[in-house]
């Protein structure tokens, strides 16, 4: 078999994408011990695994090894399940009990005014009303540089008609020598 067979034959099976035969002739050729000096690498390799497939199964460890599992793994406790899911039934009536209550006596609470005088209430709203209204227009006067900024990009965008006037002039000739 050539070196550049047995290349491609490793790819292959490295990618897990070759047959039991393929397989096979890869094994009979790393064991045949007339190996091609740049996959000697591999002939340990595939020495391994003819091994590995010839020796006796130990089943005493397998079951030595899944006793071992059985003993020491966690035991799932039926008790904490069922005392958790209780503990948390019961947490949760509490807080719905809880916030039904504080929700109830919210609404029986009437609503009191904290201004005695219409006229003072009057003013200070007025003098609320001002206070926002001022903020409100200093946070507009930024915005009057945003026109500033659009009439500063305009020739920006006038920039990019031309190039893109001229991609397209060479997308044409493209699409027209690959049609001839």
């Amino acid at each position: 078999m050539k070196t550049m067979e047995i290349k491609q034959l490793l790819q292959r099976y490295f990618e897990g994408q070759t047959t039991v035969n393929e397989e096979r002739e890869l094994n009979a050729y790393f064991n045949s011990g007339e190996v091609a000096e740049e996959l000697k690498e591999y002939a340990g390799f595939f020495r391994g695994m003819s091994d590995l497939k010839s020796s006796i199964r130990d089943n005493t460890l397998e079951k030595d090894i899944m006793d071992y599992i059985r003993i020491n793994e966690p035991a799932k406790n039926p008790k904490r399940r069922w005392l958790w899911q209780t503990v948390s039934g019961i947490a949760a009536s509490v807080i719905l009990v809880v916030g039904g209550f504080l929700f109830y006596q919210q609404q029986e609470q009437q609503f009191t005014d904290t201004f005695d005088n219409p006229e003072a209430a009057y003013a200070y709203a007025e003098q609320t009303l001002a206070y926002v209204s001022a903020k409100y227009t200093q946070g507009l006067s930024e915005l009057a540089n945003f026109d500033k900024l659009q009439i500063a990009a305009e020739p920006l965008h006038q920039g990019f008609k031309p190039v893109n006037e001229y991609l397209g002039m060479v997308e044409k000739m493209h699409s027209t020598n690959k049609a001839n």
